[in-house]
């Protein structure tokens, strides 16, 4: 197949990537009316196990077997807590903010890789991480205004997809990528039933088509950027990731009225600056 289409087909799949995320953002937003945090994780669970189920039979058995549950459970855990941490932050704070601090996972998975992988920093590398940072301390002004506690859940979310991209990288080597996806699913739905059942609410009526939305979009959005990745490279993809954020500027004045904060675009710039600089210096190795 001509590259040029490759390109065409990533792309396409980055798309629907990133019609993903802000479809769960959205709903999101929109269950916390009624649900906390815990039950929103358990539903996006339960919904994806749904679909995990029904798909059983054409994914086969044989796939799903592991050899490191417990390496399973660690990555579930952390996972976990991100998503913990990402949806609080939709609940609280403007979704542009969210998104902004969410682009730093990239900074963090540099780190965590140069620590526990032993990937060598290159200089690209570094002044990445060190632009990412700058964009963090722009958006929080930490000692100039009070530091929403929401903002940092979110960078605290942050830190756990870095962490488990790290530990996925590591365990794909051995674990067919469909085994982590039920792992993931099954695992994760359990933990989070505990803490949701003392204040458990059935939410209404009109909330039901949002909590599809919540838990088709989590597995949607990591299988069309799985593919989107197979079909073309980083250096492409990224820079249309990055769309996320004007895209969420716009769902968050036009649905919400949240103000356009300068703050928040100008730490933004800072961190995709950082991450096109990481991109551009893996494409000239």
């Amino acid at each position: 197949m001509p590259l040029q289409r490759e390109t065409s087909r990533g792309m396409l799949w980055m798309g629907g990537a990133i019609l993903s995320f802000l479809g769960m953002a959205i709903a999101g937003r929109e269950l916390s009316a009624e649900l906390n945090v815990y039950q929103i994780l358990f539903a996006r669970g339960a919904v994806s196990l749904l679909i995990m189920l029904a798909l059983l039979p054409r994914i086969g058995i044989a796939n799903l077997r592991t050899r490191r549950p417990l390496t399973h459970l660690g990555r579930n855990l952390i996972h976990l807590g991100g998503q913990w941490g990402w949806f609080t932050g939709v609940a609280a704070i403007p979704l542009a903010e969210v998104f902004a601090i969410e682009f730093t996972t990239p900074v963090w998975t540099a780190l965590l890789a140069a620590l526990f992988l032993g990937e060598r920093p290159n200089r690209y590398r570094l002044a990445a991480v060190a632009l990412g940072l700058i964009g963090v301390l722009a958006i929080l002004r930490p000692g100039f205004a009070i530091v929403d506690a929401a903002s940092l859940a979110v960078l605290f979310a942050a830190v756990c997809y870095a962490s488990v991209y790290v530990i996925t990288r590591h365990l794909t080597t051995t674990e067919a990528s469909i085994s982590v996806v039920f792992y993931m699913t099954v695992m994760q739905l359990p933990v989070t039933l505990i803490p949701a059942l003392p204040s458990w609410v059935w939410p209404s009526s009109a909330l039901w088509p949002w909590l599809a939305v919540v838990g088709v979009g989590s597995m949607t959005a990591h299988y069309c950027m799985t593919q989107a990745f197979h079909h073309a490279e980083a250096t492409v993809l990224m820079p249309l990731d990055f769309l996320r954020l004007p895209a969420a500027m716009a769902i968050g004045f036009f649905a919400y009225g949240e103000p356009l904060s300068v703050v928040v675009a100008v730490g933004a710039a800072v961190i995709l600056a950082g991450n096109a600089l990481n991109l551009w210096g893996e494409r000239k190795r």
